[in-house]
């Protein structure tokens, strides 16, 4: 096995160390030496794609807000759920991460970030949410930190709070889907998700795709 090599380094909002590493071909990017995602456990983030985007395949102008570029998996799988005419919302907190992606990763998923149908914003996704305009997004996907119990930025907490939940709400149009990746079950985001009035499921995802089990879960919101 060939050793696994760094690729590029930065700080995350918290003061943490955030690396790029590349190995056989395989890419990882951790935070504060623990391991946040890796090109070979990607089933998760491709599902979420697919799942945010299920009822909007067919809609001729949807407008989408995707929280975290990450390795580009759940950005792969919105841009093959939809229409031409697609605006995508890319929304990145550290600017690294797009420049890594330019400079590394586009070997993994290809140029996505230069499809006419998305745009990129250096922003907290909450911050995004919480100023953007009722009635504005078709599906708001959250691939943010670890989920609703994060481990990169603690001021991620309040985009997975009530608070935050009722917030994109707002920012979703009727009919709308709220789609938010995470590593486990967690009831408590349950019942937030609930009490800001969504209709909510959770779907087990495996790692990858051959994988005995789920590990981790999606949950899922509709606005009626």
């Amino acid at each position: 096995m060939k050793p696994r090599i760094k690729l590029a380094e930065s700080t995350t909002p918290d003061g943490d160390r955030m690396t790029l590493s590349k190995q056989d071909g395989d890419f990882a990017m951790s935070v504060g030496g623990q391991e946040l995602m890796h090109s070979r456990a990607s089933a998760s983030e491709l599902a979420l794609g697919e799942i945010g985007c299920a009822t909007i395949r067919r809609a001729k102008e949807p407008r989408i807000l995707l929280g975290g570029l990450g390795l580009g998996f759940t950005l792969k799988t919105v841009l093959e759920s939809l229409q031409p005419s697609a605006k995508v919302v890319v929304v990145e907190l550290i600017p690294t991460v797009v420049d890594w992606y330019r400079e590394h990763l586009t070997e993994l998923n290809g140029p996505l970030l230069d499809d006419p149908r998305v745009s990129i914003v250096i922003d907290d996704v909450r911050r995004v949410i919480r100023k953007a305009d009722p009635n504005t997004y078709d599906a708001i996907i959250l691939d943010v930190d670890n989920g609703p119990r994060g481990m990169v930025s603690d001021s991620n907490q309040s985009l997975y709070s009530r608070k935050g939940m009722r917030a994109a709400r707002s920012a979703m149009k009727p009919g709308g889907r709220i789609s938010v990746w995470s590593a486990g079950e967690d009831e408590f985001f349950f019942e937030r998700m609930e009490r800001a009035e969504f209709r909510v499921r959770t779907v087990p995802v495996k790692t990858h795709e051959r994988a005995k089990r789920a590990a981790y879960r999606i949950f899922v919101g509709d606005r009626s």
